[in-house]
């Protein structure tokens, strides 16, 4: 039996396809807006979406833009419309969808295009991570404008990063849609054929994961590739640690690599964007869950505060193996501050106590009770805000939800009572 998710905003489709797919032995679960559609897939993975393009709130495409830059279009989903053209229907396909249907749905095209989305859907793997679903914060919709701003450019990009950023997700993020992507996982390519490399990346990518990985021979030979790069419209892309200043100053690096004058770009670390871990983690958990690596598990606060508190030395690739360990190690349906300290110190019995909880605060600690009534309420608001936005890391639109506070009205209180934030402080 397979969770079907119907979103339609016309209630006699939604009972109709409910009625057809129940008595074909399906599950369905219903939504009549965008709103009811996120909460429903944030619940529980369906194993396939219909999803009406034309809704009042928010429009099938715009949610199916949203679930793939989240990283949550681990499902099939078919499109359907009444009043879409061709050209809608192939912009779905090209976002993710699996397949299209024309209202008014004939009862054996719906029963097969379902059949086949099902089907497709057990042998097809979880999508790879990719760097729009990494974080909302300020610092990484930075990165993203500027790998952006070369994606429209030609030319080398080297990516320089601590170990463990992932920055194959930036390389990714420099490739044009449905076009090669080359990862040189064999450096010894570059010594004996680098032109062929280069030839193999036409039109697309050549990502070098690591400039200091290659022996002076190879990296000669990506000296050459590099010259010779847009000859075939091939971009390449190259990972270091140190910048190539430094490598080659240090001998460490072929100096005719510096004549090629690649864009240098920083990624920053982990921890200088702490604010997005929450997230993340919830993200990469919700993605072993799915992959069935291990029973349904959910993050408590005080946990994923612990997460963000810690300095993550290895990046988000430790990040990764934390998430996922916990998931299969953890002894309850909720993974607690404990869990996340207790692993962090197997590898790192020094910075466990940078993930143990703090101690929770108490509203009413230090209040002057013999103040006047709206001092003593100003002095409670104050902490309580605080509190908050220190639980969402400074997250407003959180914050926001959280207290139940308009985001313009919860700036004006923030302001009145005079509480420093990490905007206020910039």
């Amino acid at each position: 039996m397979s969770d079907i998710l119907v979103v339609d905003d016309e209630i006699g489709i939604r009972e109709l396809l409910s009625e057809i797919l129940r008595d074909e032995g399906h599950s369905v679960r219903l939504a009549e807006n965008g709103d009811q559609a996120r909460r429903e897939r944030s619940r529980a993975r369906p194993d396939l979406v219909l999803l009406d393009i034309w809704m009042p709130d928010t429009d099938g495409i715009t949610l199916l833009k949203e679930w793939a830059r989240g990283g949550q279009l681990t499902m099939p989903v078919v499109m359907m419309s009444g009043h879409a053209t061709i050209d809608t229907a192939v912009e779905s396909t090209k976002l993710g969808a699996s397949d299209f249907l024309e209202k008014p749905i004939a009862l054996q095209k719906l029963l097969s295009t379902v059949g086949r989305a099902l089907r497709r859907a057990e042998t097809a793997p979880i999508p790879e991570l990719s760097l729009d679903s990494l974080g909302r914060s300020a610092l990484m919709g930075e990165l993203k404008q500027r790998l952006a701003q070369l994606r429209a450019m030609r030319g080398a990009v080297l990516l320089v990063a601590e170990a463990g950023c992932r920055i194959d997700l930036c390389a990714q993020y420099l490739r044009a849609p449905n076009t090669p992507w080359v990862c040189v996982e064999d450096s010894r390519g570059f010594a004996a054929s680098p032109l062929e490399l280069a030839a193999s990346a036409n039109d697309g990518v050549l990502y070098v994961p690591d400039l200091a990985q290659l022996s002076r021979a190879e990296q000669k030979g990506l000296a050459l590739a590099l010259a010779r790069a847009d000859r075939h419209r091939a971009r390449v892309v190259i990972g270091s640690q140190p910048p190539l200043s430094e490598l080659v100053a240090a001998g460490h690096a072929e100096p005719r690599l510096l004549d090629a004058a690649p864009v240098t770009l920083q990624v920053p670390p982990l921890r200088e964007h702490r604010e997005d871990v929450p997230e993340l983690a919830n993200l990469l958990l919700t993605r072993v869950v799915e992959a069935k690596e291990s029973p349904a598990r959910s993050f408590d606060t005080a946990a994923l505060n612990a997460l963000r508190n810690y300095d993550w030395p290895g990046n988000l690739l430790q990040l990764e193996q934390v998430v996922r360990s916990l998931a299969v190690t953890a002894l309850g349906a909720d993974i607690s501050a404990q869990d996340v300290a207790r692993l962090i110190a197997q590898n790192d019995p020094v910075a466990s106590a940078a993930a143990a909880p703090p101690p929770a605060p108490n509203p009413a600690a230090g209040l002057n009770f013999d103040a006047p009534l709206r001092e003593a309420r100003d002095a409670f608001e104050k902490s309580y805000l605080e509190h908050h936005i220190a639980l969402e890391g400074g997250n407003m639109s959180r914050v926001a939800e959280k207290v139940g506070l308009e985001r313009t009205h919860l700036y004006r209180k923030i302001k009145q009572l005079g509480i420093r934030t990490r905007r206020s402080e910039d």
